[in-house]
């Protein structure tokens, strides 16, 4: 065992020596054909002065001149807007996509409405009522849907008047 073990060191040792001219020379080809490239830097845009003048602007800190302030509220109140002072109803806290008529009761003159909002509650509407987010007014209330006028922000301090219907909604089976 001692005979083999000296016969197979020298031979496990031979392969061990710094040889490493072939791995130089393949590093020297690699980096020899190698170009190295490097993008241009971007140009700079050319800064154009232009001059801010606020001179003939009135400063945000001064309160405006009391013509301008009046000119607005009666632009304001010759326009049509809904009454401030109206007790909101129940069903002008929902939206109308979340109001939903189930049916109605009643015939003639008066016919009533019953609408579910989006939380179960069951509520009965007639002309004269409101409903939705808009001030929507109850107009007439047919066997299959609700006229309603509602009154929309235009973004200038009016209001619009546009008609929308709320259509039945038929009850679906719970086993289907």
């Amino acid at each position: 065992m001692n005979k083999l073990f000296y016969v197979v060191l020298p031979l496990c040792l031979s392969g061990c020596f710094d040889d490493t001219t072939e791995q130089q020379e393949f590093i020297n080809k690699v980096q020899a054909s190698t170009v190295a490239r490097i993008e241009p830097i971007p140009e700079i845009k050319k800064f154009e002065h232009f001059a801010y003048s606020t001179a003939d602007l009135r400063s945000p800190f001064v309160a405006p001149k009391p013509e301008v302030i009046q000119d607005k509220l009666l632009q304001i109140q010759n326009c049509l807007h809904p009454d401030p002072r109206r007790k909101k109803e129940p069903l002008e806290r929902y939206p109308l996509d979340n109001i939903m008529m189930r049916g109605t009761l009643g015939a003639g003159k008066e016919t009533w409405a019953l609408i579910t909002a989006s939380d179960d509650t069951l509520h009965r509407v007639t002309r004269d009522n409101f409903m939705g987010l808009y001030h929507g007014k109850v107009l007439q209330v047919h066997s299959s849907f609700i006229e309603l006028l509602e009154l929309i922000p235009d973004g200038a301090g009016c209001w619009k008047e546009r008609l929308t219907k709320v259509e039945i909604v038929e009850a679906t089976d719970a086993s289907e």
